[in-house]
């Protein structure tokens, strides 16, 4: 068995070698592990002293396993990233939506069809309805008014959570969070994939990431990347630093940055290597939104982009 020293110099490692990619983050506790390999273990330990939850950390430190089985050696650099590692999908994905463009640009997330016109006709390139009922007339005659608002302009609607409603009225797309997801039947995944709508998915880390690929989704949404007071979210902020591993990770997916992004964080955002940026307030509170959303397309057409640190 390979003594606990040797495992804790692994750990030491990856920590110098990682912890200024991860700032800020409070280290959690390490997951129970029975695992005798010693790469899984340092890098369980590692991943849950650099701040991220259980199952994240469980799911970068079977993937840092894989990696030494695959190369015969323990690399405390760079950190994973292959999508073999963390045995995603090859391509071309077996399991896969209707795909959609790998730059969705600038994607407005709005309350009711009247916003959703309001920003197509803007020339806003992609946007969402999520419009909040129990009344399901309610919800069918938005999603059918959304579905309306959009023709004769180029924008791409994506209706969130209200999948059914979505196929009857001939949305684009529709985008799912996980709870959502995992709600789903096999027949309702099928039904879904058939209608030829496109599909987004929320994730908020490894994890999620790994199931969302499981579905082949059209895109993957990344966040919250800062802090947001939308809704209440489950994990605490990813930061710039994890959203450009992220995108490492899943590159083979169009990519959407979601959660409290402003104007003056795009560069630094886009730099990570997604490929659009979602934005509620930006646009809903804004004094003009229309003009608010000329500015924002301007930011993304020509952006300064930011490299964020990445560890060496």
């Amino acid at each position: 068995m390979t003594p606990m020293s040797d495992v804790h110099a692994m750990l030491q490692q990856i920590l110098q070698n990682h912890a200024a990619a991860f700032p800020g983050f409070p280290a959690q506790p390490t997951p129970a592990s029975t695992s005798p390999d010693p790469v899984y273990q340092a890098a369980l330990q590692a991943c849950s002293a650099l701040g991220f939850i259980a199952h994240d950390a469980e799911c970068v430190a079977r993937a840092w396993q894989a990696r030494s089985v695959r190369t015969g050696r323990f690399a405390p650099t760079p950190w994973p990233d292959e999508p073999q590692d963390f045995d995603l999908q090859p391509a071309p994905r077996r399991i896969a939506f209707a795909p959609c463009p790998r730059q969705l640009g600038l994607y407005a997330v709005l309350p009711d069809a009247a916003w959703v016109g309001r920003m197509a006709r803007a020339g806003v390139p992609t946007v969402q309805l999520r419009f909040k009922s129990d009344d399901p007339a309610a919800v069918a005659r938005e999603v059918t008014a959304a579905v309306q608002a959009v023709q004769g302009t180029p924008a791409l609607l994506f209706i969130n959570d209200h999948w059914r409603q979505a196929i009857e009225a001939g949305a684009y797309g529709v985008h799912l969070g996980q709870e959502d997801l995992d709600a789903l039947r096999p027949s309702d995944l099928q039904a879904l994939q058939a209608s030829g709508l496109r599909l987004g998915i929320s994730t908020h880390g490894y994890a999620e990431m790994v199931r969302a690929d499981a579905v082949g989704p059209s895109y993957v949404a990344l966040g919250a990347v800062f802090p947001t007071t939308l809704k209440k979210m489950a994990t605490a902020p990813q930061g710039v630093g994890r959203l450009a591993a992220y995108a490492r990770l899943m590159g083979g997916y169009p990519l959407v940055a979601i959660g409290g992004i402003g104007a003056d964080q795009f560069g630094e955002v886009l730099g990570t290597g997604v490929g659009s940026i979602a934005v509620v307030r930006a646009l809903v509170n804004a004094p003009d939104p229309k003009a608010a959303a000329r500015a924002l397309m301007a930011r993304l057409a020509a952006p300064q982009r930011i490299q964020p640190e990445s560890a060496p």
